[in-house]
């Protein structure tokens, strides 16, 4: 009975926007080659959202297919993005299926949908929306509990008031004692040097980052 509902699981679908080898351009594993997949759908709208070509279309792919992709580009990354991934209910049996091939996984994901029941062998990297993303409303604070040291949460800010919120939350809800915290300037709206300072001036138990995938290839799909 177990491996009937192990094939079952392989070969439910999930609808694929794109699979491409690229380097990590976020989070601790910044400069990784890794391979991206990502899945079709959001259920936000955030205003500075770089990828609202996967909100709609993408293609069906078994989970069986999808591993095979990813294992002919021969590499240990792999990085489950979107859109928003955890809202197709088989990227739970994509991460398992991933983990158990020996991937190094982790997953991309708006921190608006649950994740506890994402495979525990994957890194989270979660946002936390800042108001000048249009959906801070959206966020599901019964997520911060479960993050680990393992995981990662983002939060990417528009402007002086965005800082000053993601500084409140860090402080209200111990978030650099949960896991690691990284801050970002939204792409021609925040001077990455400005929010630089600030990080500094107010000694910010954060990680600064730019997106290094925007610095080469500016918005260009499949990099």
């Amino acid at each position: 009975m177990a491996d009937q509902e192990t094939a079952a699981a392989t070969t439910a679908r999930l609808r694929i926007t794109e699979i491409f080898a690229s380097v990590q351009g976020e989070s601790s594993r910044v400069g990784l080659p890794t391979v991206f997949v990502r899945l079709t759908g959001c259920p936000l709208r955030c205003t500075w959202c770089d990828t609202a070509y996967a909100f709609t279309g993408g293609t069906p792919r078994t989970v069986d297919e999808v591993l095979a992709e990813v294992a002919r580009h021969g590499l240990r990354h792999v990085c489950v993005t979107g859109g928003e991934p955890l809202a197709q209910k088989v990227c739970l049996v994509l991460l398992r299926a991933l983990c158990d091939a020996g991937y190094d996984v982790s997953l991309e994901t708006s921190g608006a949908l649950d994740i506890a029941e994402v495979d525990p062998r994957v890194a989270r990297i979660v946002d936390l929306k800042a108001p000048g993303s249009g959906e801070v409303a959206r966020n599901r604070y019964e997520n911060i509990p479960l993050l680990g040291p393992r995981d990662e949460l983002k939060i990417v800010l528009a402007d002086a008031a965005d800082y000053d919120w993601a500084r409140a939350q860090i402080a209200e809800h111990d978030l650099d004692r949960r896991c690691s915290v990284l801050l970002s300037p939204v792409a021609g709206q925040l001077d990455p040097a400005q929010l630089a300072e600030w990080v500094v001036r107010d000694r910010l138990p954060v990680r600064f980052q730019l997106q290094l995938h925007k610095i080469l290839w500016n918005d260009a799909r499949g990099r």
